[in-house]
């Protein structure tokens, strides 16, 4: 049974210049996604950083949420939060996998996502799992992303321009070729 199984947690990290992070909620399952977000925003809080929390439709969203921020703004790590119940259809198996490929290929490309979507078979499980005084598996997905910024940070160090402003030797514009010959 999970609930008796203990399992290690990493120390929570630790930052010299504070973390802003995007939670993107998805609150199909309104009591649920509260109990992911008070155990996420408790844990981003707790290491020294700042939140801000959107919400989208549903889990596919979530995604597609992290990768609009990521391009347009200026986060440097995000929390996908929400709930897949099974039902009585195929669609359960679409949600599960879709919305975790998602944030596995944006996490692949270097962005620094906790997966906090709950893929379960009934709201008791869900409800373990969610609860911020039991499993708290917002607070881990916070502390995921959190971890994953400290790691970010030690080997490539912050990025200056992170969001609107890039620094301007990240980007070259093209130069006019009027008057010049080619070597």
């Amino acid at each position: 049974m999970a609930s008796s199984e203990t399992h290690y947690t990493l120390p929570r990290a630790e930052f010299e210049k504070p973390v802003k992070l995007l939670i993107v909620v998805a609150p199909y399952y309104r009591d649920i996604a509260d109990q992911l977000l008070a155990g996420a925003r408790a844990e981003i809080e707790a290491s020294g950083g700042t939140h801000e929390t959107v919400e989208v439709p549903g889990a596919l969203e979530v995604p597609t949420a992290v990768g609009i921020a990521e391009r347009l703004s200026n986060f440097d790590g995000y929390v996908a939060l929400g709930c897949i119940i099974r039902g009585e259809t195929t669609h359960y198996d679409t949600v599960c996998n879709d919305s975790s490929r998602g944030l596995a290929l944006l996490g692949l490309q270097g962005l620094c996502i906790g997966n906090g979507i709950l893929t379960v078979e009934n709201t008791a499980q869900a409800e373990a799992r969610a609860e911020a005084t039991g499993q708290n598996k917002g607070g881990g997905a916070a502390a995921a992303a959190l971890h994953l910024i400290a790691l970010s940070r030690k080997w490539g160090g912050q990025r200056e321009g992170v969001g609107f402003k890039p620094v301007r030797d990240e980007y070259q514009i093209a130069a006019s070729s009027k008057g010049k010959t080619s070597a």
